[in-house]
């Protein structure tokens, strides 16, 4: 039986998801979500001539979430690339045989402005949801404190998102948005 194709439109953001298999972390010390992080920005840089844009992240021990502007080509190579690679490193490190990741990652195409906000709000209050932080700004391996100026922006494109908020104030303006689900 074949894998049903994926749709895809030019220029579309997606939610992209991949849980690790039987729900097992793929993270499993600070030095897995830096390497993970590094695989990302390769990929992204491997594939820099279909002007990929990460818009946001979130690295849970089990799971990744990254939010994803495509260009001119589907996101499958991209994808395919950061976890063969990731995956590589995981079973040579801890020893590990057979899939990291459970099934194909899954992808949810972003339709409009209303759900690309939501989107990254829920990308990034997942740490928050799972009771493992109290705030977003606490968590390290999310794209969060980039959004709120809090830490230099690296690899993602923040302004896909933040463009929907008065400009001068659009670090609090955003960090008071996740703050209204919490």
């Amino acid at each position: 039986m074949t894998t049903p194709q994926r749709v895809w439109y030019e220029g579309a953001a997606y939610h992209n998801t991949a849980r690790g298999n039987h729900r097992n972390d793929i993270f499993s010390d600070d030095e897995d979500f830096q390497y993970y992080l590094t695989v990302l920005e390769g990929a992204l840089l491997y594939y820099g001539n279909h002007n990929y844009q990460l818009i946001c992240y979130c690295l849970m021990d089990n799971y990744v979430h990254l939010m994803i502007k495509t260009d001119d080509k589907p996101l499958a190579n991209l994808i395919s690339r950061i976890s063969s690679i990731y995956t590589r490193y995981f079973n040579r490190k801890y020893n590990y045989i057979g899939h990291l990741f459970q099934d194909r990652y899954y992808s949810e195409l972003i339709e409009d402005d209303k759900q690309m906000l939501k989107t990254s709000r829920y990308i990034h209050l997942n740490p928050v949801k799972a009771k493992m932080i109290e705030t977003s700004s606490e968590y390290r391996w999310s794209s969060y404190t980039m959004f709120i100026g809090k830490k230099e922006e690296k690899l993602i494109n923040s302004e896909i998102v933040l463009k929907y908020f008065k400009y001068e104030e659009r670090f609090m303006l955003y960090k008071e948005f996740i703050k209204t689900k919490i």
